[in-house]
């Protein structure tokens, strides 16, 4: 756990990291707005059944 080391580190870490290109960076926005809508659509679903489920008593 040294300092300088972890400083040295990090640093090599930004230095290797590439910045993405926009083909990269639209294939991850679709997935996460996909992931998003799913379980929004999940979510909507299993409230739509209860409501109707608890409206019938």
């Amino acid at each position: 756990m040294n300092p300088r080391q972890t400083l040295k580190n990090m640093a090599n870490t930004v230095k290797m990291a590439k910045k993405s290109d926009r083909d990269d960076y639209m294939q991850h926005l679709r997935l996460a707005l996909l992931g998003i809508g799913c379980v929004g659509t999940i979510g909507f679903i299993i409230q739509f059944v209860f409501s109707v489920i608890t409206y019938g008593r």
